[in-house]
């Protein structure tokens, strides 16, 4: 638990009465981004102060407060933490003048509706209580570290839709999640990311509070301090986008490069490509009310735009995320790009052959973008306890990994934690991953009981259509006027026929030898009167993850189950006797 994220929350306990506790976040959030940013500026007011004086126009000031302070954002306003309760009945205009005087990029405040709240605190009588309690607070980061204050808004955001009993998932991912996520995502450009005065672009299109982008850039820094990093993210929360665009400002990054909006009807960073993409988009939310708009940009983007693989059924839209990262991976002939996005296990398999799933899968297998699967363990997240996956796609990927897709099992590398958040009660620790990246860095030669390496066709298969006869009341062949039988609608059935049948490595050029070689020793033995209607046979593709790890386990003995039923038997007869007693 974060200390600094509950002594915070102690603060909403004053709120108590006015606000119900579903409320508390309004004021919180909102308060806690203020006193952060407050804390930053404090050292600097008087120097932007004088700046404002000398520069009128806010473009110039910009870049004199810049060159002065190192900062691209400030405040001109007179007030700060330090004054605003010296008086006593201007605090509400005050803190509004306060707010009102940040530079233009400091747009937070405004997805808070700050200004109504502080509003209702003063018609409260509760604003000066609040500004009080923050006041005596130091969150500067030299006191409070960026993850520390990370920690805090994840606690703070997690105790708030506790009390409005809604859920978390949609505004942050667990760090070790996370942390993994970003090790595997660098693990094969590691070495070049030593490199003196590298520039690198990281980029999440589902932001939330900044988690994500935050962790690679300690990751990033930690192995070369001198790295130029460039965070760009989009996020349709509005208190989850204040929250990621006021961490950003504080640490000195180009807040314009956070964009608030759906990135699925409106990329906000349309033409650009990355480095580095991630992302832990939402499972199974329905994209119905953005279909018109999604299917619109598919159909006029053509065959190179970011949905033009295929769609997802609408009650599910998080493969559309995995194309959209797909899409903005930085071109091979560029220096290529990677991208790590967290999952459920329905984009694997769901959908039949040549559905939009099936051909998105095709579309990223054909084109060797899928570098590697890794299974997560189950409750390792705040709001769900569903089995859940990390992707790794890459554009241009090591000699040694092309044409072939990693699945690694890390279920078992967990430990347990002290105590549970929400439903997440497993954490990866360090150790666990360090295992799992292991894994992953020794590919063919990592232990096959949790890696598998397949080649891209592997996933492929054809869903042949086999026919029987129509029989009629003399059980003989109904025939067309050709003199063909009729198939028998209700005896129809479809056999998935794996490219790789029979030890074949052709995929799916060999789809008639293959097909028939299958028919022929799987299904006519069988149905001697069945054929196949080649018309009808589809392609399709799916990544049956657990089925590569199955373990036989065989059942135990007859006799030891029937001595342990018995012992059950003996035991209720003997309850039994006591209650009639």
């Amino acid at each position: 638990m974060s200390t600094l994220g509950s002594f915070i929350w102690s603060i909403a306990d004053r709120l108590r009465g006015p606000y119900r506790p579903n409320q508390y976040g309004n004021v919180i959030l909102p308060f806690t981004i203020l006193r952060r940013l407050d804390c930053i500026l404090e050292a600097d007011r008087e120097t932007v102060r004088e700046l404002a004086s000398a520069h009128q126009n806010p473009n110039r000031l910009r870049i004199e407060v810049k060159r002065a302070t190192g900062r691209p954002f400030y405040n001109t306003s007179k007030y700060g933490f330090a004054n605003l309760l010296q008086d006593a009945d201007g605090l509400e205009d005050n803190l509004v003048d306060y707010i009102d005087r940040f530079s233009a990029d400091v747009d937070v405040f405004e997805y808070f509706d700050f200004k109504k709240e502080i509003i209702a605190l003063e018609k409260a009588g509760l604003l000066r209580e609040i500004v009080k309690s923050f006041a005596a607070v130091d969150l500067h980061p030299d006191v409070v570290s960026n993850a520390d204050m990370g920690d805090a808004f994840e606690y703070i955001i997690r105790k708030f839709n506790e009390a409005a009993n809604e859920t978390s998932g949609d505004h942050y991912t667990p760090r070790d999640a996370i942390r993994l996520l970003v090790d595997l995502l660098f693990a094969e450009k590691d070495a070049a990311l030593t490199e003196a005065g590298i520039v690198r672009t990281i980029y999440d299109p589902t932001a939330g509070t900044g988690g994500m982008l935050t962790v690679a850039e300690d990751h990033l820094l930690a192995q070369n301090p001198d790295a130029r990093l460039s965070l760009y993210g989009q996020e349709y929360n509005p208190q989850s986008y204040a929250i990621c665009k006021s961490d950003l400002l504080a640490k000195g990054h180009d807040a314009s490069n956070i964009a608030f909006g759906n990135t699925l009807t409106n990329d906000a960073f349309k033409g650009r490509q990355f480095d580095f993409c991630m992302s832990n988009p939402p499972y199974g939310v329905d994209w119905k009310q953005y279909a018109k708009a999604v299917t619109k940009e598919r159909d006029e983007a053509g065959p190179y735009g970011r949905f033009a693989p295929g769609l997802p059924a609408t009650s599910d839209g998080q493969m559309l995320f995995l194309l959209h990262l797909a899409h903005k991976m930085r071109a091979p002939e560029d220096g290529g790009g990677r991208a790590g996005i967290v999952m459920n296990g329905s984009p694997l398999f769901n959908g039949a052959a040549e559905s939009g799933p099936s051909n998105i899968r095709k579309w990223l297998l054909e084109n060797d973008l899928v570098d590697a699967i890794v299974a997560l363990p189950t409750n390792m997240f705040f709001n769900t306890g569903i089995a859940t996956y990390i992707w790794i796609l890459d554009n241009t990927k090591h000699p040694d990994r092309k044409g072939l897709v990693q699945l690694i099992d890390g279920t078992s590398f967990w430990t347990k934690m002290r105590k549970n958040l929400g439903s997440k009660g497993r954490e990866i620790s360090d150790t666990d991953r360090a295992q799992v990246v292991r894994l992953y860095a020794d590919f063919t030669d990592a232990d096959p009981d949790f890696s598998k390496v397949l080649r891209n066709d592997e996933f492929g298969y054809w869903a042949a259509t086999v026919e029987r006869p129509l029989l009629d009341e003399a059980g003989k062949p109904v025939v067309d006027r050709k003199g063909n039988p009729k198939p028998d609608a209700k005896k129809r059935d479809t056999e998935n026929v794996p490219f790789t049948y029979g030890g074949s490595t052709a995929g799916a050029a060999a789809k008639v030898e293959v097909i028939q070689a299958y028919f022929d020793t799987e299904v006519k033995p069988h149905v001697p009167d069945a054929w196949i209607d080649w018309t009808k046979v589809k392609i399709g593709y799916e990544i049956p993850f657990t089925r590569h790890f199955y373990k036989y386990v065989p059942p135990r003995p007859l006799a030891e189950i029937d001595a342990d039923l018995e012992k059950q038997v003996t035991k209720i007869l003997d309850l039994l006797r006591e209650v009639e007693q």
